[in-house]
């Protein structure tokens, strides 16, 4: 499904980061730093919006490609960039906020509970 010509998807059809059965997997964060350390999906990767055009050779462009933030506007300027740049970028629908309710799974830098909201 798309937005307008974005590419999206809802929380339930991303697979876990890592590797999948059909190759690499990559979650791209693009939260801010505090944002990320309260709480982030398992194995995702981390790189604040800002910092995303000086970062780019750190994204696999050959890996299956999930963008989030919170709940979906930096991610939906990140996927546009990316796809501009030879990427296959999807976006995430309702972002870290629908991942969080949807009961996927959540870490947390430091001490106490996961959380996004």
């Amino acid at each position: 499904m798309t937005t307008g010509d974005r590419p999206t998807v809802p929380v339930s059809a991303v697979p876990d980061a890592g590797t999948s059965d059909v190759g690499a997997v990559v979650l791209l964060d693009v939260r801010e730093h505090d944002e990320w350390a309260l709480g982030h999906a398992p194995g995702a990767l981390h790189i604040p919006v800002t910092d995303i055009p000086a970062r780019l050779a750190e994204i696999d462009p050959d890996a299956e490609l999930f963008v989030v933030c919170r709940q979906g506007g930096r991610s939906a300027v990140v996927v546009d960039y990316l796809n501009q740049n030879g990427y296959e970028a999807l976006d995430i629908r309702g972002g870290m906020v629908a991942w969080q309710q949807a009961g996927r799974a959540l870490v947390r830098d430091g001490d106490g509970p996961a959380t996004v909201y």
